[in-house]
């Protein structure tokens, strides 16, 4: 599996070895190629390296989103049961599927800005956007940095809020030594290629709750009861007729399923995650200390511990450039860009679809927006790289 990239340095690079290759033959001569053991041990090892109860493998991180938010819909908990027209706040800089879930069950999404230290949410707006109507926060953890979640417990201590996590881009992340991904009621993950570890495609739901792990093993595969413990939160005690169970359908479920080819990868690929993690942080270390003192770019400011997904430069309101200048010169150093996530998402076409509204000015989100970009970290040393970078801009 090869990043192809005619970069220098480019976004993202393969953390496959000979096990990788290995582990997929073994599917290919076993004749498994659906859903079966493979990703029932990947969800067993994932579960265990973010210190979680439960997993649910999916066939990727959007549809982790999905997943996670239809069981709120779903759950027969009062505390945590979503329902349409409920406020959810979400940060204004994120994938376009942390909100359109949010959206197609009907949720109204009231966007508040981010702060440009460290791009998660801006705290003083976000305590200003809590109000009475809000019913959930999905906390965006972006570009591998934690949100402040003990600030954000703060602000919801007392209130009947549900926070649910996107740690699609910061698998490995810990905020207080905890894994991020894990503060919410679910958090949500994602293993394709360009994240921190690769299945192909593949996302993740991690949970405590045993009744909301119950609803997405449903959910995931038809709204069926087959996958079912026989004693469940969903339809109680399942028939040991397997012919008359196999087929009953007790949710409005979909069909997100992993193939086992990734489930296999996933078994190798988690191994190696504390060694991938170590070393995107020795790369995050040498970056902090290259770029402390430059005098036109800024980088992201560590929460926690940052997984560091990829580096994000952001122009310095006096540094009398733009970033049409800045792209041109990083490209002609050999480095692959591109904007932060998605700028200020607030601003696309499709957000005219959404029961939405914009919680005071975004004027953050859109200096990220304007002046914001990222360029890729790895899983090995790239001096080379953190040295090309330091240098830009210096004269």
């Amino acid at each position: 599996m090869s990043s192809s990239s005619p970069y220098r340095f480019p976004l993202a690079t393969s953390s496959w070895g000979a096990e990788e290759y290995a582990a997929m033959a073994g599917v290919v001569a076993s004749g498994m190629f659906t859903m079966g053991p493979k990703v029932a041990q990947f969800e067993r090892d994932f579960a265990a390296y973010t210190g979680s109860r439960y997993c649910v493998m999916v066939n990727s991180g959007s549809s982790a989103n999905l997943l996670m938010t239809a069981a709120l819909f779903y759950t027969k908990n009062d505390k945590l049961r979503l329902k349409a027209g409920d406020e959810i706040i979400v940060p204004a800089v994120s994938w376009p599927t942390t909100y359109y879930p949010l959206h197609q069950y009907g949720l109204r999404l009231k966007f508040v800005d981010i702060d440009l230290d460290t791009l998660n949410y801006d705290l003083e707006a976000l305590a200003s956007a809590i109000g009475p109507r809000t019913r959930a926060i999905m906390a965006v953890n972006l570009l591998g940095n934690p949100n402040d979640f003990g600030a954000i417990a703060a602000l919801t201590a007392g209130r009947d809020i549900v926070l649910i996590e996107d740690n699609c881009e910061s698998m490995g992340a810990t905020y207080q030594g905890r894994q991020a991904g894990t503060f919410g009621v679910m958090g949500s993950y994602s293993s394709f290629f360009s994240h921190h570890i690769s299945t192909m495609e593949g996302g993740m739901v991690v949970t405590d709750d045993e009744e909301l792990y119950h609803v997405m093993l449903s959910l995931r595969a038809h709204g069926w009861t087959r996958n079912l413990p026989k004693l469940n939160h969903v339809c109680g005690t399942k028939s040991d007729d397997p012919f008359e169970e196999s087929f009953r359908f007790v949710l409005p479920g979909y069909n997100l399923r992993p193939l086992e080819l990734s489930g296999a990868l996933g078994i190798e690929q988690v191994k190696r995650l504390p060694g991938l993690i170590d070393a995107r942080r020795a790369n995050g270390r040498a970056l902090q200390e290259a770029m402390a003192d430059h005098p036109r770019l800024a980088i992201q400011r560590e929460c926690g511990q940052s997984s560091w997904f990829g580096f994000s430069l952001m122009i310095r309101p006096d540094a009398g450039r733009d970033r049409r200048e800045l792209v041109a010169v990083l490209q002609n150093a050999g480095f692959e860009c591109r904007p932060i996530v998605a700028g200020n998402f607030a601003k696309n076409t499709v957000v005219q679809y959404f029961d939405h509204e914009v919680h005071g000015r975004l004027k953050n989100a859109e200096y990220l927006d304007q002046s914001g970009l990222f360029v890729g970290n790895h899983h090995y040393p790239i001096a080379e790289a953190i040295e090309a970078l330091n240098q830009v801009w210096r004269d």
